[in-house]
């Protein structure tokens, strides 16, 4: 059906390309490619001729994508939090073998190569992959991924990409629920501790974090709002950085719970009681959250639940293609979880 390539393998053409030549989906060009019998003569008849056309020979990606009783989905994961890591990944193994599905994990460093991971996924004959972030905002890597015809979840991002299926919450309502909730103990000056710049969950956040200040009336002081990068070292620096503020804050709510976590840590090194004298609150609710002392009043983002919707979606992309279906973004609900490390501040800050 297809003839050799004469190209080079840096310009041979995809299942993508094929796909537009022929104005359908990638999946549909894989169902042809499979000998799938779901297709219109038609319509098989316009991507066999886009084939010879574009002198397209098919990737193992593209021969096993309509393969429903061998699905194959990959982890591609490069966060640096643990204790995020461990949650998604425990959710995504559980659903895995409900479903089913072979899911291969893959670490992507920031020194990895892409083209390397794209030949492994060719080379283990992948029908889709699963991205937690920060991969799922990588440009370089959903247009690869997108590229090869593999279906594609994106999970947690602050703002979905349109074209891309995601499983999240809502940012933006969550974080504003949680300053909401310390504002309503009474802090008037509460201080942020921002995730990183490179993922949109952290302005979405941010931003939530804004509203309520607005809300309540109360002004915004950039003294008391410092940059994180969700790692618990950052944490440190921007915990240090807004208590050494000229008028430290009474709360500080951190983007994640590694950051917070880290807070509780600088306030203990500075004789400061949490919650007595500082409130400290995070987001995610992962096993840091329980594991210190003061347990953490955080946002639960149910990682775990997160991971195993993806699967479905993903696994449901993957098994029963439906050209022209309209692209998912599925929204989990977000839980404001109480525990020790908040309170009215009741007391007098000690200098």
């Amino acid at each position: 059906m297809t003839k050799p390539r004469s190209r080079s393998q840096r310009n041979a053409p995809t299942i993508a390309d094929v796909a537009r030549h022929a104005g359908v989906s990638p999946m549909t060009v894989s169902r042809v490619i499979n000998e799938g019998t779901m297709v219109r003569a038609t319509t098989r008849e316009k991507v066999e001729a886009a084939i010879a056309a574009l002198n397209y020979a098919p990737s193992a990606a593209a021969r096993q994508l309509a393969g429903g009783d061998d699905t194959r989905i990959a982890l591609v994961y490069s966060n640096p939090s643990s204790t995020y890591l461990s949650e998604f990944l425990m959710g995504s193994l559980d659903r895995a073998a409900s479903l089913n599905v072979t899911l291969t994990v893959e670490r992507f460093g920031e020194d990895a190569d892409l083209a390397d991971l794209i030949t492994r996924m060719q080379r283990g004959r992948l029908n889709g992959v699963l991205l937690p972030p920060p991969l799922c905002e990588n440009e370089a890597m959903l247009a690869a991924l997108r590229k090869e015809g593999l279906a594609v979840v994106a999970v947690a991002a602050g703002v979905p990409r349109p074209e891309i299926a995601s499983v999240g919450i809502d940012d933006f309502h969550a974080a504003e629920t949680m300053t909401s909730h310390l504002i309503a103990l009474g802090h008037r000056r509460i201080g942020f501790i921002k995730g990183n710049p490179d993922q949109s969950a952290s302005e979405r956040r941010y931003e939530g974090y804004l509203a309520a200040l607005e809300q309540a009336g109360i002004a915004l002081d950039p003294s008391i709002v410092a940059q994180g990068y969700f790692i618990y070292r950052s944490g440190l620096d921007a915990a240090s950085d807004i208590l050494d503020a000229a008028e430290p804050p009474t709360a500080i709510f951190a983007s994640n719970d590694d950051m917070a976590a880290a807070t509780v840590a600088t306030a203990h090194a500075r004789h400061l009681d949490v919650p007595g004298d500082l409130t400290v609150c995070g987001f995610d609710d992962t096993p840091m959250a329980t594991t210190i002392w003061p347990e953490l009043t955080t946002i639960r983002q149910p990682i775990s639940d997160m991971a195993r919707a993806a699967m479905d979606l993903l696994a449901s992309m993957i098994r029963n293609p439906d050209d022209g279906a309209e692209v998912r973004h599925d929204r989990l609900d977000y839980q404001l979880i109480r525990r020790q490390s908040d309170a009215s501040p009741a007391r007098k800050r000690k200098k």
